[in-house]
């Protein structure tokens, strides 16, 4: 999931491991140096993660750079853009389509990231006029280089919120919403939680979304937000949800997790007697 490689760094990295796709930034058009630190937590006792970064990142000059002479592998790679701090809401529109027209010749998918709770302000861009302003601001970008672009939600929205969302991917033609970011919990400080502590508050989002979207299956809900275990994505899997990211249990479970989840996937192909993940899917949902 976003947050990890930052800078685009360790792409040639993640792309051996066992990922179908491998996501980069946040990125902000001009660089920055983020919160001051203390700025990572982590709670090992319940595998979570509070972060308070505020999308430090070098920059999209060398995200881009990074990315140029990354070994893909053929694999999927999506890019995660944000707004500069010092970037007013009103002119965030601006930093969203020059990442756009940056990036959209290189990336595979883009994602509008206004979700993130550390950077201040910029979850009032969630709300539909914030998020209009954006996507009218790339209808330009998107007739010059057509990708698809996601958009990505907190789990602390409301479910009016989250449907006014639905209807904007919807009326500007977005492929889809990824759900979701991290959570806030002021009680255990500034940032956001991520983790085993936020999944069960990501999947109720996630099952509103999906059940929102079920009337259009050509949008992706990508799942990501507390995922640890083989059975955390069948249960994804099993209300209709496909692609799926991970961050936090990487963190403490380490590669493992993909050869696991690997392994798990294939056992239950055979005892499904599946050739395929829609074979597989379809039998869940029986």
């Amino acid at each position: 999931a976003a947050g990890l490689d930052k800078n685009a760094e360790a792409i040639d990295f993640f792309t051996q491991l066992p990922f179908g796709f491998v996501e980069v930034g946040t990125v902000t058009p001009l660089p920055q140096a983020g919160n001051p630190g203390p700025r990572l937590f982590r709670y090992p006792a319940e595998e979570s993660i509070r972060n308070r970064m505020g999308f430090n990142n070098a920059g999209s000059d060398i995200v881009l750079k990074n990315i140029i002479n990354s070994n893909r592998r053929s694999k999927i790679l999506g890019v995660n853009l944000g707004k500069n701090k010092i970037t007013p809401n009103e002119k965030a529109f601006e930093d969203y389509a020059s990442l756009y027209r940056k990036f959209s010749p290189i990336a595979d998918y883009l994602v509008v990231n206004v979700s993130s709770p550390n950077t201040p302000g910029l979850r009032d861009l969630l709300a539909e006029n914030g998020l209009r302003q954006i996507f009218e601001g790339l209808k330009g970008e998107q007739k010059i280089i057509k990708k698809p672009l996601f958009v990505k939600v907190s789990p602390d929205m409301t479910n009016e919120q989250l449907s006014a969302v639905v209807l904007l991917v919807k009326e500007f033609n977005l492929s889809g919403i990824i759900a979701t970011n991290t959570t806030i919990m002021s009680e255990r400080g500034e940032g956001g939680m991520s983790g085993k502590i936020l999944y069960q508050k990501a999947k109720k989002t996630r099952e509103y979304l999906l059940k929102e979207l079920k009337e259009t299956p050509e949008l992706e809900l990508i799942g990501v937000g507390g995922f640890s275990s083989f059975s955390d994505l069948k249960e994804f899997w099993s209300a209709g949800g496909k692609l799926a990211q991970i961050y936090t249990s990487l963190i403490y479970q380490g590669p493992k997790i993909l050869f696991d989840i690997e392994n798990e996937l294939m056992s239950d192909y055979q005892k499904f007697g599946c050739k395929n993940f829609g074979e597989y899917q379809q039998a869940l949902t029986k």
